[in-house]
């Protein structure tokens, strides 16, 4: 058992402290965590800075001899709270009410980051065990990572362990083993300006666009062939996994998706819009190549004159082999302490574990579940990150005994 008051105070000491992407500015947050951790004895905290205001700890506790190393990983910085009518309470003022805790950060993922911290603390204060375990905390999640985690992961050797937890938001219940791929587009649509009375003196730079853009979205219709083991796990996760995840998840987690998800022209209906721009995310399954998406997106705009496309952002699919023996571990830890043996799944949306998973660390991600995630009002569920921390616990020492 971890120590559940600890876990609530760390909680509400991070939540207090704003860590809003963007800017991701960590400083003030990476600060206080650095006070918690300096209580644990034997405990070696480093800080990490690629670019300011980004800052990253590292902290390395080792056991009594030689042995595994088992990488905790989460991340300091939020989402902006948004309209703060939507907030009951002040989005930096930690607050609980029935059995939840309530905050900026308490699901996604300071409360992960809190149970982590006391799962050390647990370690550190009986060292009988081998190995090390270490403690990532990083500052840009929200913003992709690239300063934070993947700086980490190039430049300090201790990110390197044998397996890794990603404390993030989920639920106990669904263990993710993998991730879709992403890649960010931006298409660019030039014409030629005119008054709406005088469509034959100009060229509609938003029609362009529109023209550009359906044959892009139309990659949903792309065929993908999933990896036997994924699309299993996948199928028998399907009903536990969607009552978190909603109706649909599993049809989500093996296709090919786009979104729309901006478009500026114009600045009148009486003007023909010169110019028109438009943004779209795509997320594909393991059995599709970013290389594959992006030849696809170019070749369907290369016969529209006046477009242009750029990929803004490109990150492959990652998978742990489902059966690994760290999803098993995790499992057989969480079984009690939730009521139900966990199922396990693919994650809809990103997290630092693809990062590992690049650099060939098998990765789980175990958290609680988030309530009002990037929205107002948000809160986890205290007796369900207990139970993260204690079956978080349970899982290190198994892991670190094998």
């Amino acid at each position: 058992m971890t120590d559940h008051d600890l876990v609530l105070r760390i909680a509400s000491a991070l939540i207090a402290i704003p860590s809003e992407t963007p800017p991701s500015d960590t400083r003030a947050v990476a600060d206080e965590a650095e006070r918690i951790l300096a209580a644990i004895p034997g405990l070696e905290t480093t800080r990490h800075v690629r670019r300011e205001p980004v800052h990253n700890l590292v902290s390395v506790l080792k056991g009594a001899r030689p042995g595994r190393r088992i990488v905790l990983s989460g991340h300091l910085d939020t989402y902006p709270p948004g309209d703060p009518a939507r907030w009951t309470t002040p989005p930096y003022r930690p607050s609980v009410r029935a059995g939840h805790l309530y905050g900026r950060g308490a699901a996604d993922m300071k409360g992960g980051i809190a149970a982590a911290i006391a799962v050390v603390a647990s370690l550190a204060a009986r060292r009988d065990w081998a190995g090390e375990v270490v403690l990532a905390l990083a500052g840009d999640e929200e913003s992709m990572g690239r300063d934070g985690t993947l700086a980490l992961l190039e430049t300090v050797p201790a990110m390197r362990g044998d397996c890794c937890i990603v404390t993030d938001a989920g639920s106990p219940a669904v263990i993710r083993f993998g991730e879709k791929g992403m890649v960010w587009l931006t298409l660019r649509a030039e014409g030629r300006a005119a008054h709406g009375a005088h469509v034959h003196r100009g060229v509609n730079a938003a029609e362009a666009l529109m023209g550009a853009v359906r044959p892009i979205l139309a990659l949903r219709e792309r065929p993908v062939s999933l990896p036997a083991d994924v699309a299993a796990a996948i199928a028998d996760a399907r009903t536990v996994s969607e009552a978190y995840g909603g109706a649909g998840e599993a049809a989500t987690l093996s296709a090919i998706t786009v979104n729309l998800g901006r478009i500026v022209a114009g600045t009148s209906p009486n003007l023909v819009p010169d110019k028109a721009e438009a943004g779209l995310d795509i997320r594909l399954p393991p059995g599709t190549t970013t290389a594959e998406i992006i030849a696809a997106a170019r070749a369907a705009v290369a016969d529209r004159p006046g477009v242009e496309m750029t990929v803004d952002v490109a990150w492959e699919p990652t998978v742990t082999p489902p059966d690994h023996p760290l999803f098993t571990t995790l499992a057989r830890a969480a079984a009690p302490v939730i009521g139900r043996t966990p199922v396990v799944n693919m994650r809809v949306g990103a997290s630092d574990a693809r990062l590992f998973r690049l650099f060939g660390i098998p990765t789980a991600v175990f958290g609680p579940t988030p309530h009002g995630m990037g929205g107002g009002d948000e809160s986890v569920e205290l007796a369900e990150l207990f139970a993260v921390a204690d079956a978080l616990a349970v899982a290190v020492r198994d892991l670190l005994g094998r």
